[in-house]
Parts: structure tokens; C-alpha cells; sequence
């Protein structure tokens, strides 16, 4: 909780920071996520197997310091689905990148950098999952984007770097004289491809 509030208190900052800079500007971003966001392992049953489908969604806001060479900051909700076969994994978080970028040419960047990952909310349908063993984790991201006046468009990668497991419990199994059956594990660590519309309000 201490951490979600730390991200609170730089969200609020953000902007005021902004301002006060040259070459700076700061709005609003969201889009679609496409990729792994849990990889289950050791399970008993073969109705959780590999993913099928996976689709979220995220929205937020980011901040941008400088103009050929830029940092940028950025404060996102992040929604993500897994579909494992008939089961459903899902996870919400906030991201915090920091991206450092380059402008190649015209409207067209590179970016790339670490991304802070706090996580609120597991679940996998049909069984009980117990806490993940961090709440907040690192990652990276790196793109590509294009603007277009006030308007950009973002094509990214982003990879966790380190297992952040989750044990995962059959209810079917669960009785008071056998207690919690643990019948695998799921890495809630997120692999995927982000599309993302900005637009740009300062």
C-alpha cells in the first residue's frame, strides 16, 4: 500500500512538474494489450494449459521532458486477461515506465526503458489463487512511435524481469481435515505487445 501511494503522490506532482520545464508537454494515453500475462507451471489438470487468447487494456497519463532526446514518464491502469483453455487469468496493475527516447526522423522516435509494476488484483477462474510473492516488480519497455501533431501512436513491448508466482489452489480439493491443496503455480510476471493512442493536452 505504501507503494500505491507513493505512485499516487508522483501523479499528482506530475503535472505541476511539467510545467515548470522547457520543451515539456504532458496528456492523456490508452490502448490495447496483447500477450502472456501468467505462464502456468507443475498443474495437475489440463484444463490450464497454454494461453489461447489474451487481451486487456490499459489508460493513464504521461509527462515528456525535452525534444529530440526526451524523458518520459508515464502513470497507467493496466488490465490484462489470459485465456488458459475454459479458464480465465486475470490481472490489474499500475505501471509506472520511465522511458528515455530519441526522435529518428520527422515524427518517428525510439524509446526505451525501466517499468515499475504494482500490482492489485489475481485471479484465475474455476481456482483460488494465493498472494503473488511481490506486489511491486520491474520490468522494461521499448518501442516505436509516430506523432502526429497533438495525436501519437505507440507500438511496445513489454517483458517482466524476474518470476513473481502465485500458488494455485483446486476448490474442487479443498476440505477442513486435508486443508488447502496446492496443485501448481502460475508466473504473473507480463509478456506482451502494447498498441497505445496518446494525445497530447499541454
Amino acid at each position: 500500500m505504501n507503494n500505491l501511494l507513493k505512485l499516487g503522490f508522483i501523479c499528482a506532482l506530475l503535472p505541476m512538474f511539467l510545467q515548470s520545464q522547457s520543451g515539456t508537454g504532458w496528456g492523456l494515453r490508452g490502448g490495447i494489450n496483447y500477450g502472456s500475462s501468467g505462464d502456468i507451471f507443475n498443474s495437475i489438470t489440463e484444463s490450464v494449459q497454454n494461453p489461447d487468447e489474451n487481451l486487456g487494456w490499459h489508460l493513464g497519463f504521461y509527462g515528456k521532458i525535452g525534444n529530440r532526446l526526451y524523458l518520459r514518464p508515464e502513470l497507467v491502469y493496466t488490465s490484462l486477461n489470459s485465456d488458459y483453455s475454459n479458464n480465465k487469468f486475470k490481472m490489474q496493475k499500475l505501471d509506472l515506465p520511465v522511458l528515455a527516447g530519441f526522435n529518428i526522423i520527422g515524427p518517428l522516435h525510439l524509446f526505451i526503458g525501466p517499468a515499475f509494476q504494482y500490482i492489485l488484483n489475481t485471479d484465475l477462474e474455476e481456482f483460488s489463487l494465493t498472494d503473488v510473492e511481490n506486489d511491486f516488480t520491474i520490468g522494461f519497455n521499448v518501442g516505436l512511435g509516430i506523432n502526429l501533431g497533438r495525436l501519437g501512436i505507440d507500438l511496445r513491448y513489454e517483458r517482466g524481469f524476474s518470476e513473481n508466482n502465485a500458488g494455485i489452489i483446486d476448490s474442487n480439493f479443498i476440505d477442513d481435515l486435508v486443508g488447502d491443496i496446492l496443485i501448481g503455480r502460475i508466473d504473473t510476471r507480463p509478456q506482451q505487445l502494447i498498441i497505445s493512442v496518446s494525445y497530447n493536452l499541454y
